[in-house]
């Protein structure tokens, strides 16, 4: 956070893991637990915040863009 308060709160997002590639982990991670009978919940929630990142055009900013999507609701 000490290094990326400043370009998150400015809503500059092109530093790091893509959004597009955080959702396709969490899918292969909520796949292996449905499979497994496992209950993911923080996970899925999680998701559900990318899947609302993409929505906004955020598909290739950085993770920390779950704060854009906080700054929404």
């Amino acid at each position: 956070m000490e290094n990326r308060w400043g370009t998150m709160v400015a809503g500059e997002f092109e530093f790091g893991f893509a959004v597009d590639w955080m959702r396709k982990d969490l899918g292969i991670a909520l796949d292996e637990a449905r499979k497994n009978g496992a209950q993911l919940e923080m996970t899925r929630l999680v998701d559900r915040y990318y899947a609302e990142v993409q929505a906004m055009g955020g598909h290739r900013w950085d993770t920390s863009s779950l704060i854009a999507r906080l700054k929404k609701v």
